[in-house]
C-alpha cells in the first residue's frame, strides 16, 4: 500500500466522483435512448449500437489500469477522464436533438460523443477504483466499495428523478439544457472531491498516533530492493499472468455473464414502458428512478444483513435469481395490461440487481490484489473491461432482439416479453457461475495456495 490508508472522509469524497460519473452515464443509457426510440421513432438498434460503442471503448480499461500502476498518479486520470466524459455527454445530447432535423450529421456527432463517453468512463472510473483498491485497508475494502457504489446509485436516483421532471414538456432544447447542466455539475463535483486527497497522503509523515504504522526494518529493506516484475513487466506479459490466475479468470466470467443480463434490461426498460404502457418521457425516466431506489435497498440489505444471513457467494446467487424472477414477471406485463404493478416489479428488479451487485463488488475489491504479483490496476481493469463489454453487448443484443421480434410479429408486447425471458435465463446461468466461483475460492482457501487470497476466499465460500 503506497502511503497510509485512506480515511472514511476520503472514501466518501471519492464516492462523490462515482456519483458524478454515474449521473452522466445514466442519462445516456436511459433518457437519450428513450428519446431516440419513442420521440424520434428511430430503430431501437441505434441507441443500442451507440451504447455498445461506448462500452467497447472501455476495453482499454486494463491498459489504463496498468498505466495507473506504473505512473502512481491517479488524480490527473480521474479529472481528465471526467472532463472527457462530461464533453461526451453534452455532445451526445446535442446529437440526439440534431437527429430530428439532420440525421446524418447528428449520427456522426453522436458517434464522437459516445466514443468520448467511453474514454472518459474508462480513464476516470478505472483510476478511481485503483486508487481505492491500493489505498484502502483490506478489511475495509468491501465496506468502501459499498459506500462508493451506494453514492453512485444515489446519483442515479437524484439525476433520473430530477431530469424526469425537468424534461416535461419535452423539447430538444430542454434535452440539451438538462444534459449540459448535469455534465457541468458532475465535473465541478469531481474537481472538488479529489482536490488534495492524493497529494495529502503523498506528503504523509508518521505521528505519535500512527506509531503502530511505522515501517519495520524489514519493510524498509524491502522498499530499497528493486521492484517486483509486476511493476515493470510489459503489459502483454502482465495481463497474461493475471489471466492465468484461476480466481481472476472465473470471477471475470461471472462478471461478464451477470452484466450481460444487466445491460440487456437497462436499455429496453424505458422504451418498453413507452411502447407498451404509453408512459411519457418524464414518466419513464421516473420509472428508472424506482429501479435505482430498489438497487439502493438491495445494497443496504447486503451491507446490513450480509454477515448474518450468508456469505458473498450466497448473496450473489440470491441477487441473480431474484433479478431473474422479476424479469419473468416483466415478460408477462404486456399481456396483463394496465393493472400490472409495473412500478413495484421494476423496484423489485432493482432490489435483486443491487443485492448481486454489492456482493460482486465486495468480492472484486477483496480479490483485486490477490496474486503472486501486485497488479491491482490490471485486475481491476480486467473486471471493468468484462463488465463494460458485457453491458454493451447485452444492450446491443437486447435492442436488436426487440427490433427483430417486433418485425416478425408486429407486436411490441411479444418483442419485449421474449427479450425479458432471455435475460431471466441469463441471470440463472450467472447464479450457477457464482456458485462455481465460491467453490473454487473455498478450495483455494482450504489448500492455502495463496495467503493473499484467504480473505476473499473465506468471504465467497467460507462460513
Amino acid at each position: 500500500m503506497n502511503g497510509p490508508p485512506l480515511g472514511w472522509l476520503d472514501i466518501f469524497r471519492l464516492g462523490l466522483v462515482q456519483t458524478a460519473l454515474g449521473s452522466i452515464v445514466v442519462l445516456t443509457t436511459s433518457m437519450l435512448n428513450r428519446v431516440m426510440v419513442v420521440e424520434l421513432m428511430l430503430p431501437a438498434l441505434l441507441p443500442g449500437a451507440l451504447v455498445a460503442l461506448y462500452y467497447t471503448i472501455q476495453l482499454l480499461r486494463p491498459r489504463l489500469g496498468y498505466g495507473s500502476d506504473v505512473s502512481g498518479r491517479r488524480t490527473p486520470w480521474i479529472v481528465g477522464g471526467m472532463a472527457v466524459l462530461a464533453t461526451g455527454g453534452l455532445l451526445a445530447a446535442v446529437a440526439t436533438a440534431l437527429m430530428d432535423a439532420a440525421f446524418a450529421p447528428g449520427l456522426a456527432l453522436a458517434i464522437l460523443g459516445f466514443v468520448l463517453i467511453g474514454l472518459g468512463v474508462g480513464a476516470a472510473g478505472t483510476s478511481l477504483l485503483v486508487l481505492l483498491a491500493k489505498r484502502v485497508e483490506p478489511h475495509r475494502r468491501p465496506t468502501a466499495a459499498t459506500i462508493v457504489w451506494l453514492m453512485m446509485i444515489a446519483g442515479f436516483i437524484v439525476t433520473t428523478a430530477s431530469a424526469g421532471q425537468l424534461l416535461d414538456p419535452f423539447s430538444p432544447a430542454r434535452l440539451v439544457a438538462v444534459s449540459g447542466g448535469v455534465s457541468l455539475a458532475a465535473f465541478g463535483v469531481t474537481v472538488i472531491a479529489v482536490w488534495g486527497v492524493e497529494g495529502h497522503h503523498e506528503d504523509w509523515q508518521a505521528t505519535p498516533a500512527d506509531a503502530d504504522n511505522v515501517p519495520s526494518v524489514d519493510e524498509v529493506a524491502a522498499a530499497a530492493m528493486p521492484p517486483k516484475s509486476g511493476a515493470t513487466a510489459p503489459f502483454r506479459q502482465a495481463i497474461r499472468e493475471v489471466w492465468a490466475e484461476p480466481i481472476a479468470r472465473q470471477f471475470t466470467l461471472f462478471v461478464f455473464i451477470s452484466m450481460l443480463a444487466y445491460g440487456a434490461q437497462d436499455l429496453i426498460l424505458e422504451p418498453f414502458a413507452g411502447a407498451v404502457f404509453a408512459l411519457t418521457p418524464g414518466q419513464s425516466t421516473q420509472l428508472s428512478s424506482f429501479q435505482y431506489q430498489g438497487v439502493l435497498l438491495g445494497m443496504l440489505l447486503v451491507g446490513g444483513l450480509g454477515p448474518r444471513l450468508g456469505n458473498l457467494r450466497t448473496w450473489m446467487m440470491g441477487g441473480c435469481l431474484g433479478s431473474a424472477v422479476a424479469l419473468l414477471a416483466l415478460a408477462t406485463a404486456g399481456f396483463i395490461g394496465p393493472v400490472f404493478p409495473l412500478r413495484l416489479v421494476v423496484f423489485l428488479l432493482g432490489t435483486g440487481l443491487g443485492i448481486f451487485a454489492v456482493a460482486a463488488i465486495g468480492s472484486m475489491m477483496s480479490l483485486v490484489d490477490a496474486g503472486v504479483e501486485r497488479r491491482e490496476g490490471i485486475r481491476m481493469g480486467l473486471f471493468g473491461a468484462a463488465q463494460a463489454i458485457a453491458v454493451g453487448l447485452g444492450g446491443l443484443v437486447a435492442t436488436a432482439g426487440v427490433d427483430l421480434v417486433r418485425w416478425l410479429t408486429a407486436s411490441p408486447r411479444w418483442a419485449y416479453s421474449l427479450v425479458f425471458l432471455a435475460e431471466a435465463l441469463t441471470f440463472v446461468v450467472a447464479a450457477v457461475l457464482a456458485a462455481r466461483v465460491g467453490r473454487i475460492a473455498e478450495a483455494q482457501r482450504r489448500l492455502n495456495i495463496k495467503n493473499a487470497g484467504g480473505g476473499y476466499a473465506a468471504g465467497l465460500g467460507g462460513n
